[in-house]
This record gives C-alpha cells, sequence and structure tokens, in this order.
C-alpha cells in the first residue's frame, strides 16, 4: 500500500498532535503551506517535523498530497478547505467547521462534487470512553434521558490570541462550547430549538455563553467561558429517568493517564474507566481508510451542516434574548 501523503496548512499547536498521529496511521507530511515560506518559524517548524517541503497554501493545493488539514483561524476554515476540495484533495479541517450553516453547506456541496472526503476534526469523538457512553444511553440504562448537563472552560490569557477577534471566529462557543453541542447530538440526536444567554467582550467575542437545547422529552444545558481560570473544566451529568452518568476530561482528544465515569442506577453504582487512548490517531486512521474507500466515513459533511445550524440559533438567541427553532 503506498503512502498516503498529507499537507498541513500553517503551524499551529494542534498540529503537534496531528503529525504524530497522522504518521502513526501509516501516513506522511509532505509539505507545510504558510503565510510567509521564508520565515523562521515556519522552518524551523519544518525541520523539527521533518517536513520537507515549506511553501504557501496555494502551494499545498498545487502538489500531489492526497489530504489536507486545515488548523487556521476559525475564517480560514471555509476559503482554504473548499480550495483543497476543488483542487482534488481529501479535507479533515478543525472544528469548528465554518462560521455558519450556509459555509458549512457549501463545503458539503464542494465535498459531493469533488468526491473527496471532508471530516470536521473531533478527534475526542474516536476515543473507547465516548463510544460506551452513546452505548449506555442508546441502550437504556439510564431510562429516558431528562437532561444532559456540560461545562467545558479555561483560562484564555494570551491577548494576541485569534480567538478574541470576532471577525476571524473567535469565541467561546465556536472554541469549547462547540463540543458540547457535538457530544449532545451525538447522545440525543437534534435540537428541536435553543436559548441561550452571553457575556461579550467590547469586540463583540463571547466571552462566555450559556444555553439550552431542547430535544422535546429532554432539556441539555451547556456552560463555555474563556475566563474559568486553569487547568480546563471539562464536565458530563446525563440524568435519566432510571439512573444518572457523571465524567470529568470527557473531551479530551489524546490521553496519558486512565478516564473513568461514574454510573449510578437503582441497582448500584460502578465505575467504568478506560486506558489511554489518542483519538487524534484513530481519527487519522479513520480518516483515511475512507479516503481510500475502505469504509465509509462515520460523521459525513451532512452531520457538520447541522452541528452549524445548532451553533447559529445559539448565537441568534444570546444575541436577540428569545427562543430560536433550529433548522432542519
Amino acid at each position: 500500500m503506498t503512502t498516503f501523503t498529507w499537507g498541513i496548512l500553517g503551524a499551529a499547536r494542534i498540529a503537534r498532535a496531528l503529525i504524530p498521529a497522522i504518521r502513526a496511521a501509516g501516513g506522511e507530511v509532505a509539505v507545510l503551506g504558510v503565510r510567509d515560506p521564508h520565515s523562521e518559524r515556519a522552518r524551523a517548524f519544518a525541520e523539527e517535523w521533518g517536513i520537507p517541503h515549506v511553501g504557501t497554501y496555494d502551494d499545498v493545493m498545487a502538489s500531489d498530497v492526497q489530504a489536507v488539514y486545515n488548523p487556521l483561524p476559525n475564517d480560514a476554515h471555509r476559503p482554504w478547505t473548499q480550495a483543497a476540495l476543488r483542487a482534488g484533495k481529501h479535507a479533515l479541517t478543525e472544528k469548528p467547521l465554518c462560521l455558519n450553516a450556509g459555509e458549512a453547506q457549501l463545503l458539503a456541496d464542494t465535498a459531493a462534487r469533488s468526491g473527496r472526503v471532508l471530516l470536521e476534526a473531533f478527534a475526542y469523538r474516536f476515543q473507547p470512553h465516548v463510544t460506551r457512553l452513546r452505548e449506555i444511553v442508546a441502550g437504556g440504562e439510564l431510562g429516558e434521558v431528562r437532561a444532559y448537563r456540560g461545562a467545558f472552560g479555561f483560562g484564555l490569557t494570551r491577548p494576541d490570541d485569534f480567538r478574541w477577534e470576532a471577525e476571524k471566529g473567535g469565541g467561546a462557543l465556536y472554541d469549547v462550547g462547540c463540543y458540547l453541542v457535538n457530544l449532545a447530538r451525538l447522545l440525543l440526536g437534534e435540537p428541536e430549538s435553543v436559548t441561550a444567554q452571553a457575556r461579550w467582550t467590547a469586540g463583540g467575542v463571547d466571552l462566555g455563553l450559556s444555553g439550552t437545547l431542547n430535544f422535546g422529552q429532554a432539556l441539555a444545558s451547556l456552560d463555555c467561558a474563556f475566563d474559568w481560570g486553569n487547568p480546563p473544566t471539562q464536565r458530563l451529568m446525563v440524568v435519566g429517568t432510571a439512573g444518572t452518568l457523571e465524567m470529568t476530561g470527557v473531551f479530551r482528544s489524546k490521553t496519558e493517564t486512565e478516564l473513568s465515569f461514574r454510573v449510578q442506577t437503582a441497582g448500584g453504582e460502578r465505575t467504568e474507566t478506560f486506558a489511554p487512548h489518542d483519538g487524534y490517531a484513530a481519527m487519522v486512521a479513520h480518516f483515511q481508510r475512507a479516503a481510500r474507500g475502505e469504509e465509509a466515513a462515520l460523521y459525513p459533511p451532512e452531520d457538520a451542516v447541522r452541528q452549524a445550524r445548532v451553533l447559529d440559533a445559539l448565537f441568534t438567541a444570546a444575541r436577540e434574548g428569545r427562543q430560536v427553532p433550529v433548522e432542519r
């Protein structure tokens, strides 16, 4: 089998997790695309990771790599992912896939026309504890779910971080709240409507946002923020008519130590524990198999479109102070 080749856009911190994952899955990074290929930072990054070629973003599109990983600031996800798909590359793009559902649909349509795989890079979904969470909820051990409570926040202390810039798609909902929405959808399906409130910076970025997703018989509450301090807070509680499940660290994409969650029902209480696991490597391996036609994509572009619709509704609800239906 020939080596699966990748191009990476930018030298973002998250790329340091993806490059080892690509190599663990039998792939290789052949080219790094940056704004200034002559910058010392780009050259040092390429040398550190053994990437043979450094060029511009356009050079990546013109290369013969099979896939492109896009971890650029959020406002650059749509244009450069679309460019990759149009160039015949498969595309793995960091969350959020786009800044609104219209952009997400545009990428989904482009992927369909090009016949290429497009995946929103929620690596936590490829952790075994998430598979088990879904099994427990779907299997009915908790009864009918009535409440989902999720929290994800941390202290963002770098003043020059793009996540403080509204025009670049900054804000807590796009950065960490999207995980809470994504897991709620994995466990409960698609919400009917949402409500939300936010704390806004002077620049129009949501410093903190709290929302509720209405699933009919279940309500999912979520809280996300950039000013909770560190280490990051990641908490989940699922409450059903027959039991509860609680977990911390639920959105960790790569674990160096064990993770566990606690289940309590009328039959007693137990803890399930999961060994360290690299969700990035599992995600990349699946992506490469899907790109080769060896298996169907677990999360097709339409899933990212539905995710974006919920985020759109939450932003509208927070800005307008009303309940907002989610587009179906």
